[in-house]
Formats: structure tokens, C-alpha cells, sequence
């Protein structure tokens, strides 16, 4: 008999203390989400850049960023967007024939400031699209 209680309580111990686990467990699951989409949106970025300084001969770069989190204000996403400023003497035709060899038309845009300098903006989801971080 006594050993069949300290089995019970042990079983109740265990009930009782199951949501904590679980939402400890949650916790955990969504910031390590966070660590990859981070990750993620450093590999987009540099692999982005690596990829223009490949196909544009004379390219500058001026400013490179990147940043993860919902853009659109739906608030039910996570977004990892690179964005790189930088000036050439190509034309935006070209520019944009070059980025469609890897990259969706939908998934970034690329536009020219008033000083002549190229901005463009990839978007695409994260890996754990559905994180905290987008709501």
C-alpha cells in the first residue's frame, strides 16, 4: 500500500506539474524559431550580396541590411528581408534580368533613388513563419 501511494503522488506530482513543462517547452520552441529565422535572414542577406557582387562587374555597395519580423502589419507572418543600396553603371532592366535568374519577380523589388544608387528590397517567409515574432 505504501508504495502504491508514493507511486500515486508522484503520478499527481507529474499531472500537476505537466502544463508548466509544456509551456516551458513552448517558450524554447519559439526562441529557438527566432535563433533560425535570424540565421536565416543573415544567410538571404549574404548570399545576396555574393550573388550581385558576382553578376554585376562594377558594382558598389553602399549599404547593406537585413532585418526579420512581419513588414506587412497582418501580423501573422515572419518575413526575412535583405536590403542593399548600392550603385552601378547597369541599367535597371538589366539589374532586375539578373535577379530574376534566382529570385521570384514577386519576392523583391528594386527601385532607383535621386542620386542614381540602386535600392533593393528581397523579401521572402522565414523558416518558422508562424513564430511569435510575426504576431
Amino acid at each position: 500500500m505504501g508504495n502504491f501511494m508514493k507511486h500515486l503522488k508522484r503520478t499527481f506530482i507529474v499531472i500537476l506539474l505537466l502544463p508548466l513543462i509544456l509551456i516551458f517547452a513552448y517558450i524554447i520552441f519559439e526562441i529557438f524559431g527566432m535563433c533560425v529565422n535570424h540565421i536565416s535572414t543573415a544567410n538571404q542577406t549574404n548570399k545576396l550580396q555574393n550573388f550581385l557582387e558576382d553578376k554585376i562587374t562594377d558594382i558598389e555597395l553602399i549599404e547593406v541590411n537585413s532585418e526579420t519580423g512581419n513588414t506587412t502589419g497582418t501580423g501573422n507572418h515572419v518575413d526575412s528581408i535583405s536590403k542593399i543600396t548600392f550603385s552601378t553603371e547597369m541599367q535597371i532592366g538589366e539589374i532586375n534580368n539578373i535577379l530574376s535568374e534566382i529570385y521570384d519577380n514577386d519576392d523583391f523589388i528594386l527601385n532607383e533613388d535621386d542620386n542614381g544608387n540602386y535600392k533593393l528590397k528581397l523579401r521572402t517567409l522565414a523558416p518558422f513563419w508562424d513564430n511569435i515574432e510575426g504576431h
